[in-house]
């Protein structure tokens, strides 16, 4: 049901509830959100079926593994997402707790932007039938998994063979992913406004075989003929299912799409300044 401008804004209230810090912060953000909308869910749980509620915006408290899973929740019926960082590093978490009341009235003014970010679908197929499905907003991993020997894992992209690499594991990932599991192991960072898919190996073999970024209009499968006993597929962080020789793992672009709420004042290259230390020049000591 759309929002009527007569009628207040509707919320749905979310975070990390496993972190005593964030609930005690959000009995204080309560009262602020509670000034520009009427909450119709709170959440600290991470169990509620998000898609069932009309809501007209969602505010998460946390970082953003709270996002992530907000994401997930709100499966094919995303609402724009006001993030406000009470964790540590916070990519998607841009908006300081005490920003939330500007955020939250220029919102309901229509004084922000919403920025939409690309989303994926994976599916494991097992003899040609789906077997496990998920959405997702950062990655897929396949992980090679106990006994923890190097696996080979074929790569196609619109049913066309690429590749087969030998490593640890493979990762295909969004722009928005490309700042959490593809960054610490050495892919490239993605503008979040492309619409492109990473694939990035972990620990192959071959020292040639590097990150390749290529149209999110595109089918990724991967299949692993000899997986190890734990090899396994992880979305977002989350263990999907366990593979068996066969299987096919598809990603391909989600018709559903994560919205952000853009923080006034605050750009994509800022962020990456900010988060990751970006100094622009040495800081030598004064003496030398």
């Amino acid at each position: 049901m759309p929002h009527s401008k007569n009628e207040p804004l509707r919320a749905i209230l979310l975070g990390a509830g496993q972190r005593p810090e964030v609930l005690a912060k959000a009995q204080q953000l309560r009262e602020t959100v509670e000034r520009f909308a009427q909450i119709v869910c709170t959440d600290f749980s991470g169990t509620e079926d998000l898609s069932q509620i009309d809501a007209d915006l969602t505010v998460v408290l946390g970082g953003d593994g709270a996002i992530l899973r907000a994401a997930r929740q709100m499966g094919h019926r995303q609402r724009p997402v006001a993030a406000v960082n009470l964790g540590k590093l916070g990519f998607l978490a841009n908006i300081k707790p005490h920003d939330l009341p500007n955020v939250l009235r220029d919102f309901a003014a229509d004084k922000l932007s919403v920025v939409e970010h690309l989303m994926f679908e994976c599916t494991v197929l097992r003899g040609g039938q789906p077997l496990a499905r998920q959405l997702g907003l950062n990655e897929t991993v396949i992980n090679s998994g106990t006994p923890f020997t190097l696996i080979n894992v074929d790569l196609y992209v619109d049913s066309d063979l690429v590749t087969t690499y030998s490593c640890d594991g493979l990762i295909i990932g969004t722009p928005v992913g490309s700042t959490a599991h593809c960054l610490s192991a050495g892919g490239p960072i993605l503008q979040k406004s492309l619409q492109a898919f990473v694939v990035l190996p972990l620990s192959p073999h071959t020292l040639t075989m590097r990150p390749v970024v290529d149209s999110a209009d595109r089918v990724y499968e991967m299949a692993v003929e000899q997986p190890n006993a734990g090899t396994s597929v992880v979305v977002d962080g989350r263990l999907l299912c366990r593979l068996q020789a066969g299987d096919r793992v598809r990603v391909e672009r989600s018709a559903a799409q994560f919205k952000l709420i853009a923080h006034p004042g605050h750009t994509y290259y800022q962020t990456l300044r900010e988060k990751l230390g970006w100094g622009g020049r040495l800081k030598l000591n004064a003496e030398t």
